[in-house]
């Protein structure tokens, strides 16, 4: 398959989430989605480990933040290209506000604090992508695409709550940007060739993110085992998990001995 060709898939792809978006109803935003399964309060904060289980998200991203910045440039190091850097900086920056949005709107929980939870994650889905992007298809179009997709993440946002204030909220938006990184990710790393070493560890965190998912929709079922943790905060930690492995990767990984410049 040309180079053409396979990014004509990634594209076919793309093509067919946003009609399927288009063509089923609108989707609004379940009122029971705030109640969750774990509430015991400590301390007075309502919902603890909910809004507890948050902290590993904002230590991962300032370190990720951290080390992603002051990491080195070359042939012989973790970015061939200094502007490598910017997607997985935001990345990690959103893992952090993920963390402080997502107490926030545990603490308690409706639709005007769920979107300061949702918002940077959506940074995180987002620059994820564009990263991937720069390093399998090209790097020109990865940092291109960049500042587009946040913009892309932050609009489907805007427009879910518009219309939740208008009493006609719809999630399709907010979900294609969470289903076309998870299904364009993969595609890329299957199609297009590595451009570093330590590829697997990208299998690694969707491999995560995706037992983190699972999580979250057992959040009752799991808390009724010992009401102990819950579903929800079970994901949180996984999906702190995620990025974390995803921080071990950028730190092992070297250029590939036979990479594709673009």
């Amino acid at each position: 398959m040309t180079r053409g060709a396979r990014a004509g898939v990634l594209l076919g792809v793309t093509a067919a989430a946003v009609t399927a978006a288009c063509i089923v109803p609108p989707i609004p935003q379940d009122p029971a989605y705030h109640r969750f399964a774990g509430t015991r309060a400590l301390g007075g904060a309502a919902n603890a480990w909910a809004v507890l289980s948050n902290l590993p998200f904002v230590l991962v991203g300032l370190r990720g933040l951290r080390q992603v910045l002051a990491a080195p440039v070359g042939t012989s190091a973790p970015f061939i290209e200094a502007r490598e850097r910017w997607p997985y900086a935001l990345f990690f920056a959103g893992v952090a506000l993920t963390g402080a949005g997502s107490a926030y709107y545990h603490w308690a929980p409706d639709n005007a604090r769920l979107v300061w939870d949702r918002l940077p994650m959506t940074v995180g889905f987002m620059a994820l992508l564009a990263a991937i992007v720069a390093e399998r298809v090209s790097v020109t179009a990865g940092i291109v695409l960049l500042p587009a997709l946040l913009v892309l993440g932050a609009g489907s946002l805007a427009y879910w709550y518009a219309g939740e204030l208008g009493g006609a909220g719809d999630l399709r938006p907010y979900a294609l940007v969470q289903f076309v990184p998870a299904a364009l990710i993969p595609l890329m790393l299957w199609l297009f060739p590595a451009r570093y070493t330590h590829g697997a560890y990208v299998v690694g965190v969707i491999a995560i993110y995706g037992a983190a998912k699972l999580f979250e929709a057992l959040d009752a079922p799991i808390y009724s085992v010992g009401h102990l943790l819950s579903g929800h905060t079970l994901k949180h930690l996984t999906a702190a998990l995620a990025a974390w492995w995803l921080l071990r990767g950028l730190d092992a990984r070297r250029p590939a001995a036979a990479e594709e410049r673009t």
